[in-house]
């Protein structure tokens, strides 16, 4: 059976780094590449994102969106990707944002199947159907060795609308925090009181052959970190880096040296391109400020 993501993204930070570079073919990025709007540019963009960065960088994170912009032919472009990076030794996370219930919620999860055309590591998903909602792609997840990254404190302007929404005397987020703490917990299942975060305190200190396969996206650009992620015991995903305005003096105000982070940059090392050189040289930048 495969090892469980968060061992595998453990050992892929050991010897890469955290980084993890988003793969964002939209419009505007591929005019400034000099290349068409179309599957075949997308195609093109991809390939050099892959060959350059698949062998050094842990994590790429392609966005689904813009692949489905053509529909079959771009999807096909990613499927091939995928597989392209995860021989090369990168993890792939899919940025999907998944949320549903049931059965649909099941068939999203199966792009985290070896067996799936799509094949990936990991995947985002959103929880606002409720938490619950997702323990479909929890199953598949556990089954297949795959991990998740579950919305729950997002950076965008209007992100506190329904993130800081009261559930009883917690927000939101926080609601959504502890669900996945439950997750990484052995023998926690669902309809149990949530673990205590004090009790687990000790499991958030960063990557290790305990880290869990379940982790949060938490914003690198907030003004405050406003959920408790003490005894995650998962990753957190940190979008915002770089054109966002998200910084590394960030990353250590928000976060400190407790949780597992996976920095995400996109623009910044994208915009390097089309020059394979270009964007190693950009993505060596952001490994090495984080590692300092």
């Amino acid at each position: 059976m495969t090892a469980p993501f968060g061992q595998r993204l453990a050992d892929a930070v050991a010897s890469r780094g955290p980084l993890c570079v988003g793969i964002d073919p939209h419009a505007a990025l591929l005019d400034a590449w000099g290349l068409p709007d179309s599957a075949a540019g997308v195609a093109r963009f991809t390939d050099a994102v892959v060959d350059a960065l698949a062998g050094s960088v842990a994590v790429l994170k392609p966005q689904i969106a813009f692949y489905e912009r053509f529909g079959s032919r771009g999807l096909a472009v990613l499927e091939e990707g995928v597989a392209r990076a995860r021989a090369a030794g990168a993890l792939v996370l899919l940025d999907a944002k998944r949320g549903d219930i049931g059965s649909t919620m099941a068939a999203y999860a199966d792009q985290l199947r070896p067996d799936h055309p799509l094949a990936v590591d990991a995947m985002t998903v959103s929880p606002y159907l409720g938490p619950g909602s997702l323990q479909p792609a929890v199953d598949t997840a556990r089954q297949h060795g795959g991990g998740l990254f579950v919305l729950a404190r997002t950076s965008n302007p209007d992100a506190g609308t329904l993130q800081h929404a009261l559930v009883g005397e917690r927000s939101a987020a926080q609601v959504v925090v502890d669900t996945v703490r439950g997750w990484n917990t052995p023998g926690w299942v669902v309809g149990d009181p949530l673990p205590d975060p004090g009790a687990l305190r000790d499991l958030a200190t960063g990557f290790g052959p305990s880290t869990g396969s379940f982790g949060v996206v938490v914003g690198a650009t907030l003004r405050d970190l406003d959920v408790d992620l003490s005894g995650l015991g998962g990753p957190v995903l940190a979008p915002g880096l770089g054109a966002q305005g998200g910084t590394v003096a960030d990353l250590r105000r928000l976060f400190g040296d407790r949780a597992a982070v996976v920095p995400t940059v996109s623009r910044d090392v994208l915009g390097a391109g089309p020059d394979a050189t270009a964007l190693r040289v950009a993505a060596e930048r952001w490994a090495e400020a984080l590692a300092a």
